[in-house]
This record gives C-alpha cells, structure tokens and sequence, in this order.
C-alpha cells in the first residue's frame, strides 16, 4: 500500500561542517548501545563525494541524539574510506565496518569542481602504489570491547552500507556485495550472506541470494536484513535494473541465510534500505529518495514483510540527489531515531541530519 504521508517528526544535526573544506560526511548508520549511548559512524572530514580524504569517524551522544560528540576519527586508510556501519554487540562491544575505493579521477573532479577544489589530490592519488592498494583494497570492520580501544582492521569478503546484523543466537550475520567493485571495474558480485560465530573474527560463506528471472547480478546492490522473532530473515536491496532503477527488491530466508528465495520486487522507488524491527513487531525500512521531493521515506510492515505501507515522509526538503543512506534505532520511549546525510544549504556539504518520528497508528 501507498501512504504518501508526511509524518509528524523532529529534525536536528549530528555533525555539520557545510562551508569547510573537508567538511563533507555522508553514508551514516547509528545505533544504540545497551547502556544508552548513540553511536553514529559515517565516512566524513572529506572535501567530496569522491575524493581521496575519506575517513571512517563517530559521533557520540549520551543523550538520545540531544548532544553530539565532535567527529572522532576511527579508521583512516591511505585510500578512500566509505560508507560506515555500526551495530552493538552488547554491553559497550561494537562492531564497524566500511569499505575502501581508489577510485579517484582528478582531472574530471577539476573541471566540475574547479583546480582549487582538488588542490593535492594528486599528490594523495600517486600514493596509491599496486603495493598499497592490494594491503587495503576491500571491505572491513573493527571491533571494540567499550567504544574506546579497536581491534586492527579484519578483512572480510563482502560489503554493504549499514554493515552486519547481530542474530538473537550470537551469531553475526552479513549480507552485501562480494567483489564490491571497489578498483571500479566491471562488477560482477552476487549478494552473498556471509556468518561469523565468532564476534566478527573470522567468517563464513552461508548462502547466495538469486537473481530474478532475465536480470544480472550488477542489478543488485547494498542490502540490508532484520530477524524476525520467528527467525525468519528479511532481506531489502537497492535495485538498478531498468524496471524498477533505484527501487527496493525483497528476499527472505528460512534457515539462517544458508538459502533465499529469489529477489523480487517491492514496487517500491528509493534506496538503499536500512532495516529494523520495532518493539511493538512492526518492521521499518527506510530509504532515501532520490526524486523530487527529494528526501528520507519510510516503509512499515506490520505483517513480517508479508506486505509494506510505504513512502511515509521523514523529510522532503533536500536540495539534490546527494543525499539518503538512514538507519534507525528505537528510543526508550518507542519512538525511532533516524540518521541520514542531507545538505543543510545548497551548494555545501552534506551533513549528518537526524529526525526523531512515531511509527504511524
């Protein structure tokens, strides 16, 4: 079902450094620590949305996203880190993850953006010896026992934005894009489910999610997952075949990942999705959308992804396609909280926005 509502919501900032120039953040995802705590982690103290300066940084509040941290820098690689994921592992314990790209053309960024803009790009980009690229090429994570001392980085085999889930038995469970494409060549990864019993240590290959009927794998990208009480996993993934480019393709697994039914599509336009699954049973997905309005959108199931209402509107005030990548966590008064990167002005930076909403009666 279509909703098309606007929804009653508060709207604040994580971190926002829209005119400096290594102020862009973007491809944020937050959660909530058993103690309280709100950790947001993004790749921000960037200059663009491809550049070489990308770093992998948190924001913490103590407060229920009321007061935010300065950025901390976690992880900076010789390369350019991205998309950022966080979940708690109970207690204190995180996990992080992100990937690496060397994707960088300077030549074309200085003629959109103006040879000042690029300023030691290139300087940077020469660093990127075959020797450099191989040791970090790829996708990560790190682990920490209280949010303050990380494990080295742990190489894994696939990536997705908001990174893995935490199973109710223990285990971590990750479904993203083998082979992501990193070096920029022709991808040609399939979403793959991945399990570690281990707390992120090591993994293993747990399942393979197929293809719809007369469509490739580079259709597929940036998925995200939720178990349901019942263990069943729904699985949401950005879709970029020409029936439905940019839209939501669903897949679900009876048995802990090891098999999925085939992707099939929501209907639904925006991407990519975060999911959760709400105290009162509901799930939530929620996506950026990438037409005017542009924005943040939601969708609620209230029947275990049986079926969805979507196109709830978080916020329809974004100035471009720049924009979207929201994850949420539920506060303790059942309201949800949900973190994104949005400009705050045109022609700036992005910023890390967040937007504080009731699931719908």
């Amino acid at each position: 079902m279509d909703s098309t509502l606007k929804l009653e919501a508060e709207h604040g900032v994580v971190s926002s450094l829209p005119e400096e120039q290594y102020g862009y953040f973007g491809w944020p995802t937050v959660a909530r620590m058993e103690e309280g705590t709100l950790v947001v982690a993004s790749s921000g103290l960037r200059s663009r949305h491809i550049c070489p300066w990308g770093k992998t940084v948190l924001n913490i509040s103590p407060d229920n996203g009321r007061t935010w941290s300065d950025p901390q820098v976690l992880t900076d690689t010789p390369l350019d880190d991205r998309d950022a994921g966080v979940i708690c592992l109970g207690g204190k314990k995180q996990l992080v993850s992100w990937f690496t790209n060397r994707v960088c053309d300077v030549d074309a960024s200085a003629k959109m953006y103006g040879a000042e803009a690029v300023e030691g790009w290139h300087e940077a980009v020469s660093t990127w010896t075959d020797e450099v690229t191989k040791k970090w090429l790829g996708s990560w994570i790190r682990l920490s026992e209280d949010g303050i001392a990380w494990s080295d980085p742990i190489r894994v085999p696939v990536s997705t934005p908001h990174g893995p889930i935490a199973l109710a038995s223990g285990d971590l469970l990750y479904l993203g894009k083998e082979d992501a494409g990193f070096d920029g060549g022709q991808d040609n990864g399939r979403i793959q489910a991945i399990k570690s019993k281990d707390g992120g240590r090591t993994w293993l290959e747990a399942g393979v999610v197929p293809n719809r009927e007369n469509s490739i794998n580079d259709d597929y990208w940036e998925p995200h997952i939720v178990e349901l009480s019942s263990g069943k996993l729904i699985g949401m993934i950005r879709y970029e075949g020409e029936d439905l480019f940019f839209g939501l393709y669903q897949t679900e697994s009876e048995d802990g990942g090891v098999t999925w039914t085939p992707a099939h599509s929501t209907g639904v336009f925006g991407s990519p999705p975060h999911l959760m699954r709400h105290t009162s049973g509901a799930l939530v997905c929620v996506y950026g959308y990438r037409k005017q309005p542009y924005g943040e959108r939601a969708m609620i199931s209230r029947d275990d992804g049986a079926s969805w209402e979507s196109d709830y509107i978080l916020r329809d005030d974004g100035h471009d396609i720049d924009l979207g990548y929201p994850s949420s966590c539920e506060l303790p008064d059942g309201s949800l909280f949900t973190v994104y990167y949005q400009k705050v002005s045109p022609g700036n930076n992005p910023s890390l926005l967040w937007t504080c909403w009731r699931l719908p009666e």
